[in-house]
């Protein structure tokens, strides 16, 4: 199967332009028997690559986004002298972290939010950025190492940092991770995906239709379009644009046999 062929099997524009741009990479590494990576990608995009690379049947690759947390993560793609050990290496020369320290007065002021939206206002694109590890104090932005310096000299141009401290770091040297969580209790008919998305977004039950019909969630990280799927306790329920959240248990029962459940939504 030629590239021509497996264009022709992608009817969305951006799938067929990320496709043809993975396909260059690994033409790239035949010829160069260089690593190639790409720019970060969601959890969709993800799913995208693996189907692909599952069809040629291409294993040297895997992902990586900085942290074992991280949900935006970049494919890097080795050749068959290597081995994922000795590209781990040079994880280094594919993204680095811009470290942000707040001064006392604007502690617990600032959210993930803030930090993407600061970025995104100096004309960036979103697959330049990895996760954002928002603390209190501080925060850490994972970027692709062709738009630190960038990042470095404008960020502090903006008001909202212009009294922050803000240096580049080692990827190495990214701040542990912690995982913050708030319990939310719902009620539920079924234990449908449907029914779910509609609790965790907050909307209707057509509109959580069309939310998994758009491609938008993700089962423990594998992209869902079935309204009928059944959720377990344990799944991790990924909403593009409303989140990650975890569903904990079965914790009752209504008088009309509805489902009590105990959901953690990721902060």
């Amino acid at each position: 199967m030629n590239k021509q062929e497996i264009l022709q099997e992608y009817k969305n524009q951006e799938e067929r332009i990320l496709v043809a741009r993975v396909l260059d990479k690994l033409e790239f590494i035949k010829a160069r028997n260089k690593i190639e990576s790409t720019d970060f990608l969601n959890l969709h995009e993800q799913e995208l690559i693996q189907t692909l690379l599952k069809k040629i049947h291409f294993e040297n690759y895997y992902f990586f986004g900085g942290s074992e947390i991280s949900e935006r993560k970049v494919a890097i793609f080795y050749p068959e002298k290597l081995n994922k050990q000795m590209c781990e290496k040079n994880h280094k020369n594919i993204m680095t972290i811009i470290r942000i320290q707040l001064p006392k007065e604007l502690e617990d002021e600032y959210s993930h939010s803030t930090y993407l939206g600061a970025i995104m206002k100096l004309g960036l694109e979103r697959e330049k950025v990895g996760d954002i590890f928002a603390k209190t104090t501080s925060a850490d932005i994972i970027v692709k190492n062709d738009i630190v310096k960038f990042l470095v000299q404008n960020l502090s141009s903006l008001t909202r940092f212009e009294k922050a401290s803000i240096e580049e770091k080692n990827i190495d040297e990214l701040a542990k991770a912690t995982i913050n969580k708030v319990e939310m209790t719902a009620i539920v008919a079924s234990l449908r995906l449907d029914n779910i998305v509609t609790v965790l977004a907050r909307t209707s039950r057509s509109k959580a239709n069309d939310i998994i019909e758009q491609e938008r969630v993700f089962v423990n990280f594998k992209l869902e379009t079935k309204s009928s799927k059944q959720i377990n306790e344990g799944d991790i329920i990924t909403i593009r644009g409303k989140g990650r959240f975890e569903f904990k248990e079965i914790s009752g029962n209504t008088k009309k046999g509805r489902y009590v459940i105990k959901i953690e939504k990721y902060v």
